[in-house]
């Protein structure tokens, strides 16, 4: 068995904000990507409710980019979700639903990167991103 810290910290060791991404089960009976989907934690919470913890995580959504992965690289494509409002999607899910962490790459324009921009900034200036295969053999068999 496996296990793997998940962060949601706005202050991550006092320093930096630290908000990872996973992959969600959103369909079972489907393999590889075709049956997650990625998003990023915000919080972590728990009620109880008739005497049953249930311990939960509020997450904002990623949504696949295409209905294959990237020619060139091999890796799939995704972007944040967003309503029609343009607010964040958002969505309260029970922990039970985490598979895996993911590692996200940004997706570079021909735009130059900002010289003072932090890694910890990443999800939120970036478009796009590359679901990393080859953070650990795990996402490997994971997503591929």
């Amino acid at each position: 068995m496996c296990w793997e810290h998940i962060q949601a910290s706005p202050r991550w060791r006092n320093d930096y904000p630290r908000y990872n991404c996973f992959f969600i089960n959103t369909n079972l009976e489907l393999d590889g990507m075709a049956g997650m989907t990625i998003a990023q934690v915000i919080c972590f919470f728990s009620f109880k409710y008739d005497y049953i913890l249930y311990p939960c995580a509020i997450v904002h959504w990623f949504d696949t980019v295409g209905d294959a992965p990237d020619e060139d690289t091999g890796m799939w494509m995704v972007h944040p979700m967003f309503c029609a409002n343009h607010t964040p999607n958002i969505a309260v899910i029970h922990i039970d639903a985490i598979y895996h962490t993911a590692h996200l790459i940004p997706i570079y324009s021909c735009h130059p990167v900002p010289l003072d921009i932090k890694y910890y900034h990443s999800y939120d200036t970036f478009r796009a991103f590359y679901v990393n295969k080859y953070a650990d053999h795990h996402a490997l068999e994971i997503a591929f």
